[in-house]
């Protein structure tokens, strides 16, 4: 971003918020930008757990090893992908059905706002993401990252009920 756009855009989210003082709004913008730069590149998923909202039980839905990655990109785009614990080859369309209840597959762009990323879905395992927005909150600790996502009815576990996901990437190597 040039310091002419830095600098316009730092203006109209002023002129935007103005319930806010003049630094607050440069430093969430300026800590928006800090968020798109550090985030950019290859992480490793260490862990992905769901919370169930009615209960506050936390499921290991991908298993006790799962692996996958997400990928941010310089100029906006990410593509997420993660799989479950020991998947093994279907033999049966009912073995591929299966299968889908361990994998979250997507690719799209992607934009920071405060301490989020939304990604503008273009591709999806589950069609019903397909060409809708997908907000994560992201907080980075040096080389990790935990993510969550909001409360949702994911298509592929916790039958129906509302569930967030609580996931932890590391910066690959």
């Amino acid at each position: 971003m040039t310091k002419f756009s830095t600098t316009l855009a730092a203006a109209l989210l002023m002129a935007a918020s103005p319930g806010q003082t003049a630094e607050a709004q440069a430093q969430a913008h300026a800590d928006e930008g800090d968020l798109a730069e550090k985030i950019v590149g290859t992480w490793e998923l260490v862990s992905y757990q769901v919370e169930d909202k009615a209960t506050g039980a936390l499921i290991d839905a991908m298993g006790s090893a799962p692996r996958g990655r997400v990928i941010f990109t310089q100029d906006g785009w990410v593509a997420f992908n993660l799989e479950g614990t020991d998947r093994k080859p279907a033999e049966t369309d009912a073995d591929r059905a299966a299968l889908m209840k361990t994998l979250v597959a997507y690719i799209g762009r992607y934009r920071i706002e405060g301490d989020q990323w939304i990604t503008q879905v273009q591709t999806a395992w589950a069609p019903e993401w397909v060409n809708t927005e997908q907000r994560r909150s992201i907080k980075l600790h040096g080389d990790e990252a935990d993510v969550m996502t909001p409360w949702r009815i994911m298509p592929n576990w916790d039958a129906g009920r509302l569930s967030r996901s609580i996931i932890r990437f590391r910066r690959a190597r």
